[in-house]
């Protein structure tokens, strides 16, 4: 099922995390998907974090587990020990491509910098430790993660477009957790709630969006989403509007209704195509409508998004040939 936000009128935020950035004291933890983002990516800014991938019937990972906490928890404090159990928590697993466990990852200033695979002896754990702590002391403390948190978005964008709408919803909301006023990770969960055809939780969610980035311009685009969404609701059903157009293919009160229905179930190249068509056919017709609802489609997708880049060369070609 998919988990939407609240809406009760409450500030919305991301859904709640198992646990919180670590702090000083706090060494070796387990965790959660939903909070990998506060547990590994953002703790790493500060210090090396080791994420341990292992499960209960995994029995290298019962002799792994207890030398890697030794090892982290003699380093006092400059590395950190993330433990994460695969069968309760696949989603980080997945992504990172973990075929086998245990499996052991890295992270420093956002990003992953060593791993390995298997059990290891002592001796080897404490010098892969050994050398993560040297690389702490080499690029001093603090960083960036900006590479991770772009890669976070681009995945959270595939499973969007995709169809994978509770896993896009997870990764923003790890984001916004991490980042309570990052318009992006904010932008993409009101896009996951008109995706899902929850327009009303969307529309409330924009609404309470924090006064930090309440005129970015990712809530802008996305608002124009949710007018295009809306203005769809109501369009028909694809088939029976695709047979008006085949019987006429200059009825294009019709082929506007079937773009609108396209754009609606996310088709949206499809949905390009037909409000080019009409453009093609007749570019005066409802004073220039296809034109104008072109522009909207712009605004939700976003100006550097691909295919409006793609459909505004398009445009351009048709209206000076």
């Amino acid at each position: 099922m998919f988990s939407m936000p609240p809406a009760n009128g409450s500030k919305p935020a991301a859904p709640a995390a198992a646990g919180s950035a670590p702090g000083a004291a706090e060494i070796v933890k387990d965790s959660t998907d939903r909070a990998f983002m506060a547990d590994v990516i953002e703790a790493s800014r500060d210090v090396p974090v080791i994420v341990d991938f292992w499960a209960p019937w995994c029995g290298p990972c019962k002799q792994l587990g207890p030398i890697i906490e030794k090892v982290v928890r003699a380093a006092k404090g400059a590395v950190r020990l993330v433990k994460i159990d695969t069968d309760a928590n696949p989603m980080i697993a997945s992504q990172l491509r973990v075929q086998s466990i245990p499996a052991v990852y890295a992270f420093f200033q956002g990003r992953p910098v060593d791993g390995f695979m298997g059990a290891l002896p002592e001796s080897q754990v404490k010098a892969f430790v050994d050398k993560l702590v040297a690389l702490a002391k080499q690029a001093g403390a603090g960083g960036g993660g900006d590479d991770m948190l772009e890669e976070a978005f681009a995945q959270a964008k595939e499973m969007l477009e995709g169809g994978d709408l509770q896993g896009a919803l997870d990764l923003y909301s790890q984001i916004l957790q991490a980042e309570p006023e990052n318009a992006q990770a904010y932008a993409g969960i009101v896009r996951c709630l008109i995706a899902a055809g929850d327009l009303e939780n969307a529309k409330q969610m924009l609404a309470q969006a924090p006064e930090a980035i309440a005129k970015d311009k990712e809530l802008a685009n996305v608002r124009a989403a949710l007018d295009v969404a809306e203005q769809a609701a109501n369009a028909g059903p694809i088939p029976e509007l695709m047979e008006k157009v085949a019987h006429d293919p200059n009825d294009h009160a019709s082929r506007f209704d079937l773009a609108m229905a396209l754009f609606a179930a996310g088709k949206r190249e499809a949905a390009v195509d037909e409000l080019l068509e009409i453009f093609k056919r007749d570019r005066t017709w409802n004073e220039d409508g296809a034109r104008k609802q072109l522009v909207k489609f712009f605004e939700a997708f976003g100006q550097t998004d691909p295919l409006t880049v793609k459909t505004r060369r398009r445009l351009s070609t048709m209206m000076f040939s």
